[in-house]
């Protein structure tokens, strides 16, 4: 019974010193990833840019000087990737141009998927217009497949087809 009663003690003293970290720090974790989101906005969107401003549903429009939109930044998600979800920030021209994309959250295998970062995979995307759906070869598609990684390319793909539904349905909005 004194066993039962010691461990209980500890784990309320454990259990109330992980809830007050929780507490201290959720609003700073929330902070860092909506800086995180901002920078990968400015990250995509074309050099032009001179003002970059949040729309409905979280889409950073950006602007010229004289305030007209010149690109778009917007989040894409594939829940297909190979370890979960793929999340991205993709930057698009106003005819559905692919600026390029920004990687917010992968957890793909170190070394294949992970390698939806590599300068050789992204710059397929870039200049493709995506105003229907972007395929890898496989599926009959441009996109050439990361080596070993293409549920992870199809996700790439299918995050960046999700970025480009959400910017069709602002702009058709917005008009």
């Amino acid at each position: 019974l004194q066993l039962v009663v010691s461990l209980t003690v500890i784990a309320a003293i454990c259990a109330s010193i992980l809830a007050t970290v929780n507490t201290v720090t959720k609003d700073q974790i929330a902070t860092l990833k909506a800086r995180s989101v901002q920078n990968a906005a400015k990250i995509v969107l074309p050099k032009s840019v001179t003002d970059i401003e949040v729309g409905a549903d979280g889409i950073f429009v950006g602007k010229s000087k004289s305030g007209k939109a010149l690109a778009y930044a917007v989040i894409g998600v594939d829940s297909h990737g190979f370890a979960g979800d793929i999340k991205l920030m993709v930057g698009f021209l106003p005819d559905y141009t692919v600026v390029t994309y920004q990687k917010l959250e992968a957890q793909e295998t170190p070394g294949l998927g992970s390698n939806l970062t590599s300068p050789e995979f992204m710059k397929q995307f870039k200049g493709k217009i995506a105003a229907t759906d972007l395929k890898v070869t496989k599926d009959g598609g441009e996109i050439v497949a990361i080596t070993s990684a293409t549920i992870t390319s199809r996700a790439v793909c299918g995050a960046v087809n999700q970025a480009r539904q959400q910017l069709q349905k602002f702009l058709a909005q917005n008009k």
